[in-house]
């Protein structure tokens, strides 16, 4: 092995180089000896990581005046992280994705989980949505977009800077066309049998959530002849694919009147424009008012943004979490089902099913849980990264 020109980062001690060593690909600041060279060492740049003993254990992205001091990149502390490891790595995702889908829609990088940290990149057809959110990424945008291009054949790229990942890399907010020229409108999307209206350029995150693709197909197993009622919509999620598969009629509530103009759309385009109907609104509230009306339905899907983003907001989010069981529960009919989502990291599968059983069980009905769901394959998880696994669902029968 020759000596890398790279700087070198140095774990403490103390520091459990075996949790590396074995996976983990990430070294906290407070495990690393931060002497005056290594302060020095610029955030984003290249960096190869030793043990305490000076055994490398790889090479990485350094930040050390954050939380995660140090990204491995590769375990080996001679790879040469260039444009031909980025196509690589790429290649292998688009690889997977050809595998597993039929069509081009879906997440083709997700981070960690394709071992490009910081890196999202969404595939809408002939379009791509990049969500860069680490320097790393930022300084090799050039040849990303490049590859991209070889790669998948795509001939739009937007990139997506909105991200609060983005903020704490201190990088700046913004949305730009990169390659080709923006869609002229939403981007349909099929899924599940279903139309989504991705509107890429002004919707949430990258336009769509590809990562409920497998729990809205569970949930459709349930839905013919049923009347449906989905929470926190988005663009008709659970809806669309309800309505897809023989709901008699479906309600979609979500806080945003675009986004329900789009499951409207969606609606439209596959046939189905007069099973929806729509309420724009709060969602606690809404809840709240179709309990006192006594409507009822067979199936009831909640599908919240992230209650508990971080741990400090983990005990707040697991309330919200039970409020949302509490005021769905009534609106099921007996013997029918409920299905609670969560997409935050920082609750655990336990403590968000604990807190349903909680919501359930204050509200007065008797779960049993048919199924639990997590984000579809293209969504890998790191094993070490709870992070890359944040998406869980839970169907109870009542």
């Amino acid at each position: 092995m020759t000596a890398s020109p790279l700087p070198v980062l140095r774990l403490k001690p103390k520091a459990d180089a075996r949790r590396i060593r074995h996976g983990h690909p990430w070294a906290w600041a407070d495990d690393l000896v931060l002497d005056r060279r290594s302060k020095a060492v610029p955030s984003g740049a290249l960096a190869v990581l030793h043990d305490a003993e000076r055994q490398p254990l790889g090479v990485g992205v350094a930040s050390v005046g954050a939380r995660i001091g140090l990204r491995i990149l590769d375990p080996n502390p001679d790879a040469v992280i260039d444009r031909d490891w980025l196509a690589a790595k790429i290649t292998r995702a688009q690889a997977l994705r050809d595998a597993l889908y039929d069509g081009p829609f879906y997440r083709l990088i997700h981070a960690e989980g394709d071992s490009l940290p910081g890196l999202i990149v969404d595939r809408f057809g002939d379009t791509l949505v990049v969500q860069p959110n680490a320097v790393w990424l930022e300084d090799r945008m050039d040849d990303l977009v490049s590859i991209l291009t070889d790669v998948t054949g795509c001939t739009t790229i937007i990139k997506n800077g909105t991200s609060r990942a983005r903020a704490l890399e201190e990088l700046p907010e913004e949305m730009a066309v990169l390659t080709g020229a923006a869609p002229e409108g939403p981007i349909p999307v099929p899924m599940n049998g279903a139309t989504y209206m991705a509107d890429v350029m002004g919707g949430q995150k990258t336009g769509l959530f590809y990562d409920q693709r497998p729990n809205h197909a569970f949930s459709a197993r349930l839905a013919n002849g049923a009347r449906v009622l989905d929470v926190f919509s988005h663009v008709g999620g659970f809806a669309l694919a309800a309505l897809a598969a023989g709901a008699t009629q479906a309600l979609a509530v979500d806080a945003s009147a675009r986004a329900l103009d789009l499951a409207q759309a969606g609606a439209a385009a596959m046939g189905a424009g007069g099973r929806l109907s729509i309420r724009a609104g709060d969602a606690f509230t809404t809840m709240e008012s179709l309990a006192g009306e006594g409507a009822q339905f067979d199936l009831v899907i909640a599908d919240p943004p992230a209650f508990a983003p971080s741990k400090p907001a983990l005990d707040k989010g697991l309330r919200a979490y039970e409020r949302v069981a509490r005021l769905a529960a009534p609106l099921v009919v007996e013997g029918g089902t409920l299905i609670l989502c969560s997409c935050s990291h920082a609750a655990s599968l336990d403590k968000f099913r604990a807190s349903c059983l909680r919501g359930i069980g204050r509200a007065g009905r008797a779960p049993r849980i048919l199924h639990t769901g997590f984000a579809g394959p293209d969504h890998p998880v790191h094993p070490s990264l709870s992070d890359t696994g944040y998406l869980k669902a839970i169907a109870f029968r009542l």
